[in-house]
């Protein structure tokens, strides 16, 4: 009796085995094989800024944060102590079998030429590069490219308003990183704003040369702010922390960068928003759908790519309801050709 029973038992598991066939699972985020289930691994490299910067490092985290959070992707970041451990960094993860390789920034450029064209069968981005530009185009690269010059405007324009509310000489001015497209989309589109609002103003420009002196930035905009600048606008991640420093012990205005930077206090006039986060995650999600492709994506106003931050409430209504119309005018195409150059 005992021995039928377990006969009995086996031939009711069997049974259930083979009526289980369709019972794997997968999901967006992993692929299965067998009873294994591989989740997605996405790396980040950041530039020599590092995640501190409380802007553009920062929200290239924040997007591989949210991926993590609604994806359900693995993540890992090297902050980069210097321009040599970019091509070791991002090799590294393509080494290791990660699936998505993101690079942030420009500095980045030649790094992740390289790396891509030594890996091919693997996955990369970066924001800020064009991939129709690098050396070897590689097929496996996605760029992740912004109209900084619509948002510049912007900021610019507001800028243009203010000084020429002021009695005065009407000066404004602005602190870059490096001479760069995206740093010079963002000044270019600053000055013309500017200019648009103002046309009798001066505009002042210098490079730190640097992303994470706070002190070599907060000197160049001291110099501006001596030759009559009301308004200091940073392009220079960490480094322009010190440029909106001194805007601050100088009481005139600052704008902040990439993040919406008016938690450091009410001296901020506004942000040039660059959706960074938003761009990481998208290049993600697409890894994740099995759409991913080499090429560029290009985020601007229109899809909410680029953005003026919050305004301060000491910035009169009229002015603001000025600068929506002009976001409204860019968005619509009555304001056309802005400058991404600077002489």
């Amino acid at each position: 009796m005992n021995r039928s029973l377990a006969l009995l038992g086996v031939l009711l598991l069997l049974v259930a085995a083979g009526c289980g066939g369709s019972g794997k699972k997968s999901s967006a985020n992993s692929t299965t094989t067998g009873s294994t289930a591989k989740k997605i691994k996405i790396g980040l490299v950041t530039d020599i800024g590092g995640l501190n910067d409380r802007g553009f490092n920062h929200l290239s985290y924040v997007g591989l944060l949210r991926a993590q959070g609604e994806l359900g992707i693995e993540q890992r970041v090297y902050q980069a102590k210097s321009t040599q451990e970019y091509v070791p960094n991002l090799s590294t993860f393509a080494r290791d079998g990660y699936d998505l390789t993101i690079g942030v920034g420009f500095t980045e450029a030649d790094a992740i030429d390289t790396v891509a064209t030594n890996y091919p069968n693997s996955k990369f981005a970066i924001v800020d590069v064009d991939q129709t530009e690098e050396q070897h185009k590689p097929a496996n690269l996605l760029g992740l490219l912004f109209k900084e010059q619509e948002t510049g405007y912007l900021v610019g324009y507001l800028a243009g308003l203010e000084e020429k509310r002021k009695p005065g000489k009407d000066v404004i001015g602005s602190v870059g990183g490096q001479k760069q497209p995206p740093v010079d989309r963002f000044i270019a589109g600053y000055q013309a704003g500017a200019k648009a609002a103002d046309p009798g103003i001066t505009t002042l420009n210098s490079y730190s040369e640097d992303f994470s002196d706070l002190a070599k930035c907060k000197q160049i905009a001291l110099n501006q702010i001596g030759q009559g600048a009301g308004v200091i606008f940073q392009v220079a991640g960490g480094c322009g922390l010190g440029a909106l420093d001194a805007a601050k012990e100088k009481g005139v205005w600052g704008i902040g960068v990439d993040a919406d930077q008016s938690f450091l206090g009410p001296y901020i006039l506004t942000s040039a928003v660059k959706r960074v986060d938003t761009a990481v995650f998208d290049a993600i999600k697409l890894v994740v759908d099995g759409k991913f492709k080499g090429g560029n994506i290009v985020f601007g106003l229109k899809d909410n790519g680029v953005a003026i931050g919050k305004i301060s409430p000491k910035v009169p209504k009229s002015e603001v309801a000025k600068v929506m119309q002009i976001r409204a005018d860019i968005i619509a195409g009555k304001i056309k050709n802005i400058p991404t150059t600077l002489k």
